[in-house]
Parts: structure tokens; sequence; C-alpha cells
């Protein structure tokens, strides 16, 4: 199962206790499902616990049943068909839709007053119409429907519960999303999917931690690069001053230096400072062998 499939199915563990909430989530459904019009309902999911959730769901809020749905055992997408006008009437007259010609969905907000209303319509909308990125290939989070007007007015909603997601649309739908990590969280949290919240959040702490090493491992592997760079430089020097003067011909402190640097070739110039007899500072050394790289004939032209 997709990240998402997982999440809607902890999603639809929660018990279907309150009426009012069942309302509230079927409404959000219905809202962002496949069809909703005075003719036919219906609602099309591949998710195994939604399709288990809907029935009850139904029965719960409006004391009915569907007139097609899947049978027991039937995988792939499934659809879920209410098409009896008095069912339609009942459902729409819940709702305070109007089914005359000029028939338009809305959100009715007087059936949800209480917050736990206004979660259970932003979660049965999310069930219906949702779906969220694996958190190892991204962070994105997005509620899509049809209807321009229901989308307006679920973000009017979320922003009531403290969420304020982007719009956008794609391919004649409207999209309200999501794209940082913390949000995410907050809002499956709230919806009813703490576990899935909790991946979320630890996938950005491994990610973080990955991306440090990684920084961390891109800074030494430098590091190396840049003294073994200065090392070779040091060398070549002390060589070419070496075959024109000889080594004598240094002063005695940055010959004591160029010994040093011979003699140990892969040593940082902290090591070299503390084999130093008597010991000098890093910066005292770094000087010499710099007087050093300065006082060395160019190399010839081959």
């Amino acid at each position: 199962m997709s990240f998402a499939g997982d999440t809607k199915a902890e999603i639809c563990r929660l018990k279907i206790e309150r009426c009012c909430c069942a309302i509230a989530e079927s409404c959000g459904v219905l809202m962002y499902g496949n069809m909703f019009s005075p003719e036919r309902i219906k609602i099309s999911t591949a998710n195994d616990t939604f399709s288990a959730r809907l029935p009850k769901l139904f029965k719960k809020a409006f004391n009915i049943e569907f007139d097609i749905q899947p049978g027991t055992g039937k995988e792939g997408r499934r659809s879920f068909i209410i098409q009896d006008p008095e069912k339609i009437s009942m459902i729409c007259n819940t709702f305070g839709t109007d089914m005359r010609s000029n028939f338009a969905l809305h959100v009715n907000f007087a059936l949800l007053e209480e917050e736990c209303c206004k979660t259970a319509f932003i979660r049965g909308a999310f069930l219906s119409g949702g779906s969220v990125t694996d958190p190892e290939k991204g962070y994105h989070l997005e509620l899509s429907t049809n209807h321009m007007s229901v989308a307006r007015e679920t973000c009017s909603i979320m922003h009531e519960l403290g969420f304020h997601p982007g719009e956008s649309s794609r391919t004649g739908n409207t999209l309200l999303y999501f794209k940082q990590s913390d949000i995410i969280a907050d809002f499956l949290t709230a919806i009813g999917a703490p576990v899935t919240a909790m991946n979320v959040l630890t996938a950005k702490v491994d990610k973080e931690m990955r991306n440090k090493v990684t920084r961390q491992i891109n800074c030494d592997s430098a590091n190396v690069d840049k003294t073994i760079s200065a090392a070779q430089e040091q060398i070549d020097a002390i060589r070419r001053f070496s075959a024109k003067y000889g080594i004598d011909a240094f002063p005695e402190a940055l010959k004591e230096a160029a010994l040093l640097r011979i003699t140990n070739p892969e040593s940082s110039l902290a090591d070299l400072a503390r084999l130093s007899i008597p010991s000098v500072s890093k910066s005292c050394l770094s000087y010499r062998l710099k007087k050093i790289v300065a006082m060395a004939p160019e190399e010839e032209e081959k």
C-alpha cells in the first residue's frame, strides 16, 4: 500500500461515534467525491479501509444504504452509488443543498459549528479527495475537488482550525495544499493520523541528519584536499630551493620547518607545530612555510 493509502487506513480506524460528526464527515466525502448530483451520487476508491468505512458512515449519518456497492473481497477501484431519488433528496436536505435546476454544491456551515464537526468534514474530504506524498520523496499534502466554491469554503474551515493552505489548480480541479513537513504532521494529527504524522517528522529528522553527515564528509574531504595540496606545494618549493642552493642555505628556523615538512608530508600544520623543537604555534609554522614557498626559485618550464 502507498504512503497515502496507509495514512487513510489509519484514519479509517477511528470509531464513528457522534451522529453530527458522521454527517460532517459524509459531507466532506461527498463534496470531494466523484459525483454528487440530484440524479446520482458516486464515490470511488481503491482503499480497502475506506471502502469498509463508507457503508457504516452513511448508515450512521443518514440511516441509508448504498444502492450499488462492491461485493466482499473485490479488489482494485470500487464504486459506491446512490441513485434512489428519495435517498438523494434526504442527503441534500440534510446538507441544505438546493436540488432545483440551478443545483450547486456548497458547504453548509450550520452543520460545522463544533470544532469536532469541522475536523470531521476535513477528514472526509481527505479520505475522498486527498493525497499525501511519501516524506522520503518530498513533502506535499493536497485536497482536490472540481467545485471551486467547495474548495474556497473548505479553505475557510481550515483557517478556523488554524491551518492556512496554499491554493492552486490542476486539470480543472481546485487544490488546497501544504508543503511544510511540520504543518503536514499537525494536519494529519488533527484529522486522526498521529502515527503517520510521526513518520513524517521522523523522515524529516533522518533527512536532516543524512544531509548534515554528507556536508561534514564533504567539508572534511575538502579540508584534506586543501591540506594535501598545500603540503605538496611546500615540498616542491623545498626541493627546488635545495636543488639550487642546498638545504643549509635556509635560515635555521626555516630549515627546521623544511625538514619537518619533508619528513612528514601528510601531516597537518597543527601536527607539524607540535613536532617542532622547541614547539611553535600553528600560525608561526604556517608563516615559515609560506616564507619557504616565497623564497623558492620558479619552476623551470619544460
